[in-house]
Formats: C-alpha cells, structure tokens, sequence
C-alpha cells in the first residue's frame, strides 16, 4: 500500500495536532507543506475544505484536524492518549468552538471590526482560567488526546501578547505549555520545510 499523504502549514494549529497525533502513533505519511496563499491545485483537487490538514489514504480524505488525530491513534496508541474521560471531549469541543472563535477575534480583530477585543480576550481568559483549574501537571493528570488537541491553540493564544499572557495568574497552565514548547515532541513537528512541489522528492514524517 502506498504511504499516506498529510498536507500541512507549519504555523496552522490544527496542522500541529494533527502532526502530533500521527507522531505519538508513529504512523508514516508523507508530509506536503502548504502554503495557504498559493494553494496547490493538486491539494485542491482533493481536499472537500480546501484547509489543513488533510490527509489522504488511498480513496479515504480525512481533512478533519481531530479526525485526524483519531484516525493515527486507532492504529497505535503507544502512550494511550485515547484512554481518557468523556470529559476530555468536552474540553477539546469548548476549545474548538468558543475558546476558538474568541482567539480569532482576539488576534485577528481587524478582520471582525463588529466585535470588542478587550471582550473577546476576556472570554478567551475565561476559558483558560478554567482550564488552569482543571490541570494538574497534566488535565486529567497523565498525557492524553485532549492535551495535545488544545496546546497548539493555548500557544496561539498565548502568542498574540506574550507578555499579557506571561502576567496572568495561571499557575497551571502556563508550566503545562511552557513544558510542551520546550518538549522534543513540539520540535519535531515544527520542522521547516520548503513549499511542496509536484517533482519533489517525498518527506516522509515522522
């Protein structure tokens, strides 16, 4: 069977989960770098939302960054990040919906003129504040699937005003992200890579 293939951005977090779900089961892809404004017309060409990541195995598109992510870990699961409580959906579907739409209004305000920043960082802040309460060293104590859903957007958060972030009183969170940015796990999905091309040679990941 030929190797999977992931298109991916760098930067995208929903790329960075997926690349860390593949990377904890050891899953091989071929790894395609996108670059968003000059999207290639083969990853158009299958990609249903034409976003990242999108992985295609054969006749099946996955293009869901969590489907992703589950679809790696149902093949191997060595760290068990699977085995975690309902409540890890609940956390990862509160991240994905307002914890993101308030980010995006925090840190591309200039796209929503309709909506307050200052608000919507404040309901970003209580979201995390939260969160915060709920980890302990880890938030459900251990590593699991809902960890590593979330850092990559706790990070994207956090970078919009590092110093403001740095300031809070989040004596949780802020050592959880600070141990994944430091970790070996975030440096190896945070490769540079040059934009595919359709003559290249294949990149295969991890």
């Amino acid at each position: 069977m030929s190797t999977p293939i992931l298109y991916s951005f760098r930067r995208c977090p929903y790329a960075m989960r997926a690349r860390l779900g593949i990377a904890a089961s050891g899953q091989r892809v071929q790894l395609r770098e996108i670059v968003l404004r000059d999207k290639a017309p083969e990853f158009l060409a299958v990609s249903p939302s034409g976003t990242v990541p999108c992985l295609v195995n054969g006749a099946e598109v996955i293009d869901e960054s969590l489907d992703v992510m589950t679809w790696a870990l149902e093949k191997s699961d060595p760290k068990g990040w699977l085995e975690m409580p309902e409540q890890g959906w609940d956390w990862i579907t509160r991240c994905d919906g307002p914890f993101k739409r308030a980010l995006d209004r925090t840190k591309y305000e200039t796209r929503y003129p309709e909506c307050d920043p200052a608000e919507e960082r404040a309901k970003a802040q209580e979201f995390l504040g939260e969160l915060d309460a709920q980890i302990d060293g880890w938030i459900f104590g251990r590593p699991t699937l809902a960890d590593f859903a979330i850092l990559p957007f706790v990070r994207q958060f956090a970078f919009i005003d590092k110093a403001a972030f740095d300031a809070e009183d989040w004596p949780n969170l802020k050592p959880w992200l600070e141990r994944f940015l430091a970790s070996d796990r975030f440096a190896a999905i945070m490769t540079r890579h040059e934009k595919w091309q359709v003559n290249d040679e294949p990149i295969y990941f991890p």
